[in-house]
């Protein structure tokens, strides 16, 4: 199990929020409120927060507009990772992920086997990079993604995690993009 190192500075991380749904309003989003909530209760700041439809392409396309944007250094999404017809936010996750982080969903599923049982095999969350951004889709549920957050998140987004986090690598990320 890892630990605090309270020698280490604590640094605030930028993340934007995307809640597919085609029925969700700002209003109501209480996935999205969930992560808001606990990303800022941590320090971290919030870079962004929109509302979309179960629509891949529309999905993508804002991922590609926040990889881009050197203000967003992580990107939760949360709905669309179930495994009905309109569930596209997995697909449209990896229409942008140049690597996948395949550990996420494991770790992901082990968290809510201990919350849901067997019902967790339905999950598809998944966790990517690309262009320097670190991707995770979650799913729909308020407590889907307080266990996300509380579980993995929490931790891998605070640099003073050990004995490693995704903070401590986010410089190297898109090392494969610059000139040698």
């Amino acid at each position: 199990m890892g630990r605090i190192d309270e020698s280490k500075p604590f640094i605030p991380v930028r993340i934007a929020v995307l809640t597919v749904s085609d029925t969700r309003r700002l209003e109501d989003d209480r996935s999205g409120d969930v992560l808001v909530e606990r990303l800022t209760a941590d320090g971290h700041q919030l870079a962004g927060r929109m509302i979309l439809p179960d629509e891949r392409a529309l999905i993508a396309q804002q991922l590609r507009q926040w990889i881009d944007d050197e203000g967003v250094d992580v990107i939760l999404s949360t709905g669309g990772t179930g495994l009905t017809g309109r569930d596209v936010t997995v697909e449209a996750h990896r229409d942008v992920y140049e690597k996948e982080i395949e550990a996420f969903a494991t770790v992901f599923t082990m968290v809510s086997m201990q919350k849901i049982g067997t019902s967790a095999v339905q999950s598809r969350a998944t966790g990517g990079v690309a262009g320097g951004t670190y991707l995770f889709a979650l799913p729909g549920s308020p407590g889907a993604c307080k266990d996300a957050w509380d579980e993995i998140l929490h931790w891998q987004l605070d640099f003073r995690h050990r004995p490693c986090n995704f903070v401590e690598i986010m410089p190297r990320l898109d090392e494969h993009l610059r000139r040698k």
